[in-house]
């Protein structure tokens, strides 16, 4: 089972893609931090200073300002994330965000799913108002309780 989120952000693929791989940029809409660059192959520390978490990405695939691919989760658990870019004439950009993995037969199947969908709608978000209109206080302001 997949859950395939679509946005537009105003802006062009190369400024979209930029976002998530340079780690001075990623602060300012969804990790409060990311070890290094995103690149084919590396390991990937990201941080949530607020929730005093971390999480480790393995980046499977880049295609620069195109796609981005990693795996997060634990070895057996893993999910797969697909960032994709697709740049338009106007020079605006359509990201889907597609994460597969999930386990159908979870008794919290449908709840994972939604607070799923919930969490890259939220990104989507800010990664929107980060890139259009320079807002990088939005991030850390998703209540989960």
């Amino acid at each position: 089972m997949n859950n395939l989120t679509k946005f537009k952000i105003g802006n062009p693929a190369n400024e979209v893609f930029e976002a998530f791989v340079d780690p001075s940029k990623i602060g300012n809409f969804w990790f409060s931090s990311s070890s290094e660059r995103w690149e084919e192959g590396k390991a990937i520390t990201l941080r949530y200073d607020e929730y005093n978490a971390e999480v480790v990405i393995k980046v499977l695939e880049v295609v620069e300002n195109k796609k981005i691919v990693f795996s997060w989760g634990e070895a057996e658990e893993a999910q797969i994330v697909t960032i994709t870019l697709k740049e338009s004439e106007n020079r605006s950009t359509i990201i889907e965000v597609n994460e597969e993995g999930f386990n159908e037969a979870e008794d919290e199947f449908i709840h994972h799913l939604i607070d799923n969908k919930e969490g890259w709608v939220y990104m989507l978000s800010c990664l929107k108002a980060y890139l259009e209109f320079g807002v990088t206080k939005l991030r850390a302001g998703l209540v989960k309780e």
